[in-house]
């Protein structure tokens, strides 16, 4: 009986967990959780760009689409890794372009750096910015997405703001 309660109490707790790490996930909007070819990209940057500005986080420009294999295992890694994926989400706001076959998005694919390989990331200021284009590969380490990576990435070019709160803080 103890067994039974053990093993009743230890998969509560792996639920939990998992059912905590996910309420983000119903907050963000549609254009942060998947590549979708009938999305407005412009229309989207526009409530990026709102949404930054009122929560005080940079954006997160992510290119690529439901086609590219690296795309999806950089989304399950992040979500593998809920601290990374809240810290993530935290400081800025996910804006997934999708270019692919049926919807190039060509017209705004023009106002950015050229892309070398997908996914590929750009991080803009809550003003609209570009801070950065960062070659995705540069995550990796032997074939797997570094949380040291990430984290590095997430606390080099999260607001300034929230670089200076961190750097009082000693951290």
């Amino acid at each position: 009986m103890k067994f039974a309660f053990s093993a009743l109490l230890t998969l509560a707790l792996a639920f939990t967990s998992q059912v905590s790490a996910s309420p983000l996930e119903h907050t963000l909007p549609q254009y942060s959780k998947a590549f979708d070819d009938t999305r407005d990209p412009f229309k989207d940057a526009l409530h990026a760009i709102n949404l930054a500005k009122e929560t005080d986080r940079n954006i997160l420009i992510k290119i690529g689409g439901e086609w590219c294999g690296w795309c999806h295992k950089m989304d399950k890694f992040l979500k593998d890794n809920p601290d990374i994926y809240q810290k993530l989400h935290s400081n800025f706001v996910l804006l997934k372009v999708n270019v692919s076959d049926s919807n190039e998005n060509a017209d705004f694919m023009k106002g950015l750096p050229p892309v070398e390989g997908y996914p590929h990331m750009y991080v803009t200021t809550a003003t609209g910015k570009m801070l950065l284009s960062k070659d995705t590969a540069e995550f990796l380490d032997d074939e797997s997405y570094s949380r040291t990576q990430w984290l590095t990435f997430i606390e080099n070019w999260q607001p300034e703001g929230e670089k200076a709160l961190a750097i009082q803080a000693g951290n």
